[in-house]
């Protein structure tokens, strides 16, 4: 069986993009295919697939305002890093590492919310927002060019300080992990 939602090799600015489009709209895709239902039961004790969506949401969200901000004060934040930026295997490994000695979402947690009354109409408001976040970080990440990308650096509450384009390669493995972790547990993964 062919794993789903898969990265490809992305690291130019480009190529995440486009991998972080065509993962949305697989992971849009298969959050509406879903019965509403079971887009709002919990799995088990772990997050529904909502929370899921709604994690997600959030931390793409923090990276598009993070690359929205002027680069200077980006630097003079975060400071700069000297050399090339990790691969994707490299930052999915890192942060596998970091899940296997017990990290969590911390703030990134999705709040507890009750399902909706209108459950069709609250999952299509989360998926907008999920869509949202999304394009905002696609035009962001659009606006930098590459050896900005390495040169620069940005916190992550797991990771440390990683380059941007790290970062992005993350929020690319981050959210491919999350929607197959709903997919493994509905029995479609």
């Amino acid at each position: 069986m062919t794993e789903r939602f898969t990265l490809g090799t992305a690291y130019t600015a480009d190529t995440i993009i486009a991998s972080l489009q065509q993962l949305e709209g697989e992971s849009h895709a298969f959050f509406a295919a879903l019965p509403a239902a079971t887009f709002f039961a919990p799995q088990g004790d772990r997050w529904s697939p909502s929370e899921h969506a709604r994690h997600l949401t959030k931390s793409i969200g923090a990276v598009a305002k993070g690359l929205a901000a002027p680069k200077i004060a980006i630097r003079l934040l975060y400071g700069a890093h000297a050399g090339a930026s990790r691969d994707l295997a490299t930052v999915q490994a890192v942060y596998r590492e970091r899940l296997g000695r017990g990290a969590s979402a911390g703030g990134f947690a999705p709040e507890p919310r009750p399902a909706p009354a209108d459950l069709e109409a609250g999952r299509a408001a989360i998926l907008a927002r999920f869509r949202s976040a999304g394009s905002d970080l696609r035009r962001a990440l659009a606006r930098w060019n590459e050896s900005s990308l390495d040169r620069l650096r940005m916190p992550h509450p797991l990771l440390g300080k990683l380059t941007v384009r790290e970062m992005c390669l993350f929020t690319l493995y981050h959210n491919a992990h999350h929607v197959r972790l709903v997919a493994e547990r509905v029995g479609l993964g």
